[in-house]
């Protein structure tokens, strides 16, 4: 990768990422939820904040948005639906920053307004709370087949994709994965080295999208081991992946 991303870390659980080229001392922040963290970062890496980029308006997003604009004009580039937003980008739009191609996917489902902003000659996506290692975002306005359709997608890209999400849910989303499909051996593996990770306060994200469409049921309910284990838990005949998808997310809802 040309680029380097930097992760920050912010409330509970939360990912702050932080990008820029090598000996570039601009840089690009997405998802600011806090500006305490992401301005302590750019001191200690001596870089100057040069653009925002937002995925959706939740407050853990956006929340740091207004003071670290409180001494700076640079632009903050999201959906239109932000007030702070100055640049609003939709699906197909291209952005350029830091000398990289950034493709803009619309991806609703967690929110209406949620979008991704995928690199592909990184390659990588900054995804927000769309996809997570081993799960989904909730569903707070979209419905489950917006948001199927959105993760189809995202599944579509290539699989060496870096996928930057939002939060650090990945040991939690694996132990309903695998009650979902108890036999994948590959998840057996991840949740293991996962375990690992976790024990030594190691951060499990970005991960690969290769990985997800191995592991993360959400990825999957288009495959027969997860619409076996919906139709188990649901107790009704499931025939098309939306509505798979449908059932697993509702029963991780209240796992």
């Amino acid at each position: 990768m040309s680029l380097i991303v930097d992760r920050i870390n912010a409330f509970s659980d939360n990912y702050i990422w932080l990008f820029h080229q090598p000996g570039s001392p601009s840089a690009c922040v997405v998802d600011p939820g806090d500006a305490v963290p992401v301005e302590a970062m750019l001191s200690r890496c001596n870089l100057e904040l040069d653009a925002i980029l937002v995925t959706h308006h939740h407050a853990d997003h956006v929340g740091g948005i207004d003071a670290l604009l409180s001494n700076r004009s640079i632009p903050v580039y999201g959906p239109r639906t932000i007030a702070q937003v100055t640049q609003p980008v939709c699906e197909a739009d291209n952005l350029v920053l830091m000398g990289t191609t950034f493709k803009i996917m619309a991806v609703p489902g967690h929110t209406l307004d949620h979008i991704a902003f995928f690199a592909p000659d990184e390659p990588l996506i900054f995804c927000g709370d769309t996809l997570f290692a081993g799960g989904c975002g909730r569903l707070f306005e979209g419905t489950p087949q917006q948001m199927w359709q959105s993760l189809s997608r995202i599944a579509q890209l290539p699989a060496n994709t870096q996928v930057y999400c939002a939060h650090e849910y990945t040991q939690s989303n694996l132990r309903f994965a695998s009650v979902v499909e108890p036999d994948n051996t590959a998840l057996s593996k991840r949740v293991a080295e996962v375990r690992q990770q976790r024990l030594h306060d190691e951060a499990t994200v970005p991960f690969a999208l290769a990985e997800e469409l191995a592991t993360n049921p959400f990825l999957r309910a288009n495959l027969a081991s997860v619409r076996h284990a919906a139709i188990e838990h649901s107790g009704r005949i499931l025939e098309e992946a939306g509505d798979v998808f449908q059932v697993i997310r509702q029963w991780k809802d209240h796992f």
